[in-house]
């Protein structure tokens, strides 16, 4: 019985399991071939940053930067006005937060008031059954006797 049920686990050896993978590699070869001839790769040095490649080749570093007044005053300009809008973008952001956190906190505040009414009637509940078994109770207790 052990080796007729072996027997119908049995995968077919009929079929190479490589054969259905082995154009799918061609095609990717084809692929990966043709598409490399078209990169061209522009010359590189052997440096790592701007600054090795400047002492490579004998830049001086102590020539004066050279900017117009106007261009100075430009990128200060420039600086305020990110300054402000970064500013004005985060008081936003800060706003809108505080916003979020008063939605949160009246919604909390709804549920946690919905909760304690529901608690609220269940210990109605359950006092107005306490008075009801004691009076059985003593009615029980009085009519004995």
């Amino acid at each position: 019985m052990c080796s007729i049920s072996k027997e119908r686990h049995k995968k077919p050896t009929n079929i190479k399991m490589g054969a259905s993978q082995k154009w799918l590699r061609i095609v990717r070869r084809k692929f990966l071939r043709s598409s490399n001839k078209d990169i061209i790769l522009p010359r590189t040095s052997i440096c790592t940053n701007q600054s090795d490649e400047a002492i490579l080749n004998k830049e001086d570093f102590n020539l004066p930067i050279q900017t117009s007044t106007n261009n100075l005053a430009e990128v200060v300009a420039a600086v305020k006005i990110q300054a402000y809008f970064r500013g004005h973008l985060a008081r936003r952001a800060f706003e809108a937060l505080k916003s979020l956190v008063k939605l949160q906190a009246l919604v909390r505040g709804v549920f946690v008031r919905k909760q304690s009414q529901i608690a609220m009637q269940c210990m109605n509940v359950i006092i107005r059954l306490q008075v009801r078994v004691r009076a059985r109770q003593l009615s029980g207790k009085f009519g004995n006797e």
